[in-house]
């Protein structure tokens, strides 16, 4: 299931992908029209300039702009920044300790392959594609 946190974090950059190239846009502007608190914004927007997704500018004619082109991000590199992990069981985490039952499951077929879809999905679609209503 994804967070709030991770939902909002794609409506913020496909908003910062409508915005004119190269403009720096408000943090009260982007709040006002995703409906999103200033507060909790300004933790997901910490999150995005602190990975490079963002640049931030302090100040009068500050704001937020996206550092590549809405073709250049994925939703799946979006959501896990966002998120962590999207794998659906927590032997499938990245660095997860071997499970002992690992031999003998016989569900772990079904994750591994479920875990590999949703990948795929997400990791298929750029803000680009969202932006030209292509999902």
């Amino acid at each position: 299931m994804i967070s709030t946190k991770g939902r909002y974090a794609l409506r913020v950059m496909l908003d910062l992908a409508e915005q004119p190239e190269n403009t720096y846009t408000p943090l009260k502007e982007i709040a006002a029209r995703q409906e999103i608190s200033e507060k909790y914004l300004e933790i997901i927007l910490k999150n995005l300039v602190k990975e490079h997704f963002l640049k931030g500018v302090r100040g009068k004619g500050g704001g937020y702009m996206l550092t590549r082109p809405p073709e250049d991000y994925t939703l799946g590199e979006i959501l896990e920044l966002s998120e962590g992990s999207l794998a659906p069981v927590s032997c499938l985490l990245p660095g997860a300790a071997d499970c002992p039952r690992r031999e003998g499951c016989r569900t772990l077929p079904m994750w591994t392959r479920f875990d590999r879809l949703v990948h795929d999905f997400f990791y298929g679609i750029t803000l680009a594609d969202l932006l030209r209503g292509e999902t």
